[in-house]
């Protein structure tokens, strides 16, 4: 997932009790990343995908957070879609961070959410089209939340992986954990600090992966447009779920300033809106 995951634990119980329980949660990032990469060949996403015009049975590591990907593209109506992941790789976002490899795909960028079919009774994905699935909006987030169902048993514990977490209970101290949120810019600053507890806050932003061909674009792409939105440069939301803070953060920067906040208000969502004159906006009461 090319990043830091790090778990801290709040118990009484000793360090042989405690750390098989936080390895067992390290282990659904390792399934996450096995089913659900669209960098290496051998990801069970990558296999599934080069079958084409057939129902390819998946496990539900991959049909779950690709099924709540289809259901946020239906509901934004393409304007966040999973099958962006050819004009990723058109834009340089293709290279596997561990081994250097440049994935590349004869697939079209024509491919839309509706060319995907799932089939719940016996968790099968059918494609209409080659196509590349990029799942970067919700797999790591679906990770935190089955890691969190592990750690549910202590008395508060936080999972970060790389700024997207999910703090459960309370810290050592009996209180709200204190989670801050990075300055865009100034990347070793804090620009805000909030309080939450059983709850996730996940950020997206294009301040942190930017493309090599074109200067105005990162990692955020609108399929219709197939350009990068500018007028958020951050986006952090406070959920019950990390994979629903996880896509949001997403849609939010995708829809900007005003349709953001309406959105984040209908869905009953708190967060923090950055844009890019640095003005901060809190959404939701924070």
């Amino acid at each position: 997932m090319d990043t830091v995951v790090e778990i801290k634990v709040v118990s009484s119980l000793s360090m042989t009790e405690v750390e098989p329980v936080i390895e067992q949660a390290f282990k659904a990032f390792r399934n996450v990343e096995l089913a659900c990469s669209r960098f290496s060949p051998d990801s069970e996403l990558m296999k599934a995908s080069q079958q084409i015009g057939t129902h390819v049975q998946i496990s539900s590591w991959l049909f779950q957070p690709l099924k709540f990907a289809l259901e946020m593209a239906e509901w934004t109506q393409g304007i966040f879609d999973p099958t962006i992941g050819k004009t990723m790789e058109y834009y340089g976002f293709n290279r596997h961070y561990l081994t250097g490899e440049i994935s590349s795909n004869l697939a079209s960028d024509k491919a839309t959410y509706r060319d995907i079919d799932l089939r719940e009774q016996d968790c099968s994905m059918y494609l209409h089209k080659p196509m590349v699935i990029d799942l970067g909006a919700v797999a790591k987030g679906f990770a935190i939340d089955i890691a969190s169902q592990t750690l549910a048993c202590f008395q508060g514990f936080v999972i970060n992986a790389g700024g997207d977490l999910y703090a459960g209970g309370v810290d050592e101290m009996g209180q709200a954990w204190r989670i801050g949120i990075q300055h865009p810019v100034h990347k070793d600053h804090i620009i805000e600090t909030i309080e939450v507890s059983n709850e996730a806050v996940c950020t997206s932003g294009g301040y942190e992966r930017k493309s090599k061909v074109s200067a105005e674009i990162h990692h955020i792409i609108n399929p219709n447009s197939k350009q990068s939105p500018h007028e958020l440069i951050s986006c952090s939301i406070v959920a019950p779920y990390a994979m629903m803070a996880d896509v949001f953060s997403t849609v939010i920067c995708l829809y900007g300033l005003d349709q953001g906040q309406k959105l984040m208000i209908e869905m009953e969502l708190k967060g923090i809106l950055i844009t890019s004159k640095l003005h901060v906006e809190r959404v939701g009461g924070i």
